[in-house]
């Protein structure tokens, strides 16, 4: 009995020692660090749920992951580095999950770009996808292809109940969204995805059509549920185009994002019942700042803050969109049933109503409320605009400073506000009228999204920032200089020195070339061209002549050239008290010629001289696919004497009827144009060719024998004001397209201006005919 006891309690003990040692295996996981890919394919292969793959410090180049397994939601499998910051992915690589609860944290993209459509996506194929997971503390900086116009995205979430959060996400240039939550297959819908504490850095302005920072859905699936929700991340100068956000899908939420000095607006362009609650706008009074835009049915916009917004048309603080009648899905869907509730706005100023009113988009918003906002500003009286019919809207209890003009007699109410900083630094708005406003403690900032080990600063090195560096005259000087120049630099050239270039500048980071004194150093070159901007580059020239007599007869020639490869980087050009003359070739001669696929930030041409060029100032047409795109932002040109040139001072093309940005801005102002356009190879047949430009400011000139001034009027609703202007013995303005337009005081004077400094005489009829009260023409430095 004795023994069969002891056999029996021998068995037990050995069958409890087998079953902690399976327990023990199958809850075991490894920490696996791997050195190259070949390591890290093999330890995927193996994960179990618990294990944590780590990836060596060091640069892992040209290194496409695939990151798969079943982890579970106590034990997911992770993907992470040896040192945050020491491990970068570089060249052409990029990262695919596949799987159940997966974890990726710490990765770094740079100095490449991926060699598929997307840097980081969630999923392996259309029917592999990761569910579950999450990226966080990643970084991606500028992995831009180097081909402009070429597409792809940076994260691509697809799956279900994924988090992507506290990513560093900046930089994002050539063609296409930062961000996608797709929707393009069934398991990818009511997705319930969270995007949170994420800082997406500055995305310069594109130019064109497939600039956004994030974008829900597409127009294919709009009325499908997403369900995601888009908390606490700071949008910083997110400027790739006037949708900062396109939401595209049903019933998603936006709470709590910052969005700093934005060039566009959260965009509710497709699907419905939107939630946009406690978001802060901070326009600082920058150019075209915006805040949101409302389309489709069921939108709610409430509790959100916004100040010194400056955007108008589409860009503007607060947008109501017009819709089509019974519109498709992917057109404009009218504003039905839509709430606009408890939204502060300071210093904002344009409200659009109606906006987009046109023969296709005819039906006013219907059913909605605006009610309980509270409006003020300094220095405006009169923030509304109403394209249409706003009866369908129900205005109720909103609150306007004292100066401000209501824009009903029922629903809005006139009081004194004062505005007091609040613990956040923010200026609330106070008064007995106004209930308590109050920024959620959870609202996105710098400090609080992203990661705290990846520097938010920008790297950017701005023009006339680095060392000063005398350059004597001679041969090449110039060239040879700029090879050991960094960026930032200021080139000086002698007084009345002549430096003389047999092969051309390339200017590929920010150099300035300035004279200093009286009398300009003269550059003459022996080249197609003096100065070629690559990419990085930007350029100053301040004091200097420019002679042509050296330069060869060769079709194409010009003094500045942009790469004839596509820049990925936009550019600057600033042109001031400069002279440019005698550039005259049988073939045409150009000041600047641009090719496809650069774009100009700002070129501004001020204080300068042009005589005797058989080309044009600026040809900016090299964009001729009439998708939207054009070459340049901003151009300016002011206070400048354009005279015996043949070609066009200035050719400006934006074609197409794309609606999804607002450029190019021009202003033109205090010229004296004489003897323009008349030249037989002058294509453009006009002294000033525009076409598609949008914004358009063009006052205070003299033309003066000179070829048309030609402007087509494209697309939305363009501004246009030719006003003060002088036309003698000059062909009249030709405007064309069917769009509205100002063009007043448009006077035929004999200028009589001095023939050599072209200032107004004493008895010129056009003394004190300026905007501003000053002459007519270029005014003395």
């Amino acid at each position: 009995m004795k023994t069969k006891l002891k056999f029996s309690f021998l068995a037990l003990a050995l069958i409890v020692l087998i079953s902690c040692n399976k327990k023990d295996e199958n809850s075991s996981s490894n920490d696996v660090l791997v050195n190259d890919l070949s390591e890290f394919n093999n330890a995927v292969k193996q994960a179990k749920p618990g294990d944590v793959i780590t990836l060596a410090n060091g640069v892992w180049k040209d290194a496409e992951l695939v990151f798969e397994g079943r982890g579970t939601k106590d034990k997911p499998i992770t993907l992470t580095v040896e040192t945050k910051g020491e491990v970068t992915l570089e060249g052409n690589s990029n990262l695919q999950l596949a799987g159940e609860y997966l974890i990726v944290d710490g990765l770094v993209f740079k100095n490449g770009y991926t060699p598929t459509n997307a840097v980081i996506s969630f999923r392996k194929s259309r029917e592999e996808m990761a569910n579950n997971s999450r990226l966080t503390n990643c970084v991606i900086d500028n992995y831009n292809n180097p081909e402009r116009q070429v597409q792809d995205y940076w994260i691509t979430i697809y799956g279900k109940n994924n988090r992507i959060d506290h990513n560093h996400i900046v930089g994002k240039k050539n063609l296409g969204v930062t961000m996608i939550v797709g929707l393009d297959t069934k398991e990818s819908r009511a997705n319930h995805h969270k995007i949170d504490h994420n800082y997406f850095g500055p995305r310069p302005t594109y130019g064109n059509n497939g600039g956004e920072t994030l974008r829900i859905g597409t127009s294919h699936h709009a009325l499908e549920n997403s369900n995601t929700l888009v908390e606490s991340n700071y949008f910083d100068r997110t400027n790739g185009e006037h949708e900062i956000i396109s939401n595209k899908a049903c019933q998603n939420t936006f709470k709590y994002n910052t969005f700093f000095e934005c060039t566009g607006t959260l965009t509710m362009r497709h699907g419905n019942e939107t939630l946009v609650d406690g978001n802060v706008f901070i326009g600082n009074g920058k150019p075209s700042t915006g805040g949101v835009r409302v389309i489709n049915e069921t939108q709610t916009v409430i509790n959100n803050y916004h100040i010194g917004l400056t955007g108008y048309r589409f860009r503007g603080a607060f947008v109501m969109m017009n819709g089509v009648p019974n519109s498709p899905p992917n057109r404009y869907v009218p504003v039905i049933n839509s709430k606009v509730n408890n939204n502060t706005f300071i210093n904002c100023d344009h409200i659009q109503l109606c906006a987009g009113s046109d023969a296709e988009r005819s039906t006013a918003p219907k059913t909605s409320e605006i009610s309980n906002n509270v409006f003020y500003h300094e220095s405006k009286s009169d923030l509304f605009t109403v394209y249409d019919d706003i009866s369908g809207i129900t205005f109720k209890d909103n609150i306007l400073g004292n100066n401000l003009k209501p824009l009903l007699k029922d629903g809005f109410t006139n009081a004194e506000i004062k505005l007091v900083k609040n613990d956040q630094g923010f200026l609330i708005p106070t008064s007995n009228a106004i209930k308590p406003i109050s920024i959620s403690p959870k609202i996105a900032t710098k400090e609080n999204t992203g990661v705290s080990w990846y520097s938010k600063d920008d790297e950017a090195v701005a023009l006339n920032s680095g060392s000063i560096i005398k350059v004597n005259p001679g041969i090449n000087t110039l060239y040879d200089i700029v090879k050991t120049s960094k960026a930032g630099d200021i080139i000086e050239l002698e007084e009345d020195g002549e430096y003389l270039i047999t092969k051309a500048v390339t200017v590929n980071h920010p150099l300035t070339f300035k004279t200093i004194g009286e009398k300009k150093a003269t550059i003459l070159f022996e080249r197609m061209m003096a100065f070629e901007i690559q990419n990085g580059g930007s350029l100053e020239l301040e004091n200097v002549s420019f002679d042509g007599s050296k330069s060869p007869d060769y079709a194409g020639n010009s003094v500045i050239s942009t790469s004839k490869n596509s820049m990925i980087e936009n550019y600057k050009l600033f042109i001031n008290n400069c002279e440019f003359k005698d550039m005259v070739v049988n073939h045409s001669f150009d000041v600047l010629r641009v090719s496809k696929g650069t774009f100009a930030d700002t070129i501004s041409i001020q204080n300068s001289t042009f005589k005797n060029i058989s080309g044009h100032i600026a040809a900016l047409d090299k964009e001729t696919d009439d998708i939207g795109a054009y070459n340049v932002e901003y151009f300016i040109m002011k206070n400048n004497v354009v005279t015996d040139l043949q070609g066009a001072a200035l050719r400006l093309y934006r074609g197409g009827k794309d609606e999804s940005t607002f450029g190019p801005f021009l202003e033109v102002d205090h010229n004296v144009f004489n003897n323009v356009g008349f030249g037989k190879k002058n294509k453009y047949d006009a002294a000033m060719s525009l076409y598609g430009v949008q914004v358009n400011t063009i006052e205070n000139n003299i033309f003066n024998n000179t070829k048309a001034l030609n402007m087509h009027l494209v697309v939305g609703e363009p501004i246009v004001n030719v006003v003060n202007n002088n036309f003698y013995k000059s062909d009249n303005i030709i405007v064309t397209g069917d769009q509205k337009y100002n063009v007043k005081n448009s006077w035929n004077y004999n200028p009589e201006f001095n023939k050599n400094s072209f200032q107004l005489n004493e008895n010129s009829p056009l003394i004190g005919k300026a905007t501003d009260g000053s002459n007519l023409g270029v005014l003395k430095n």
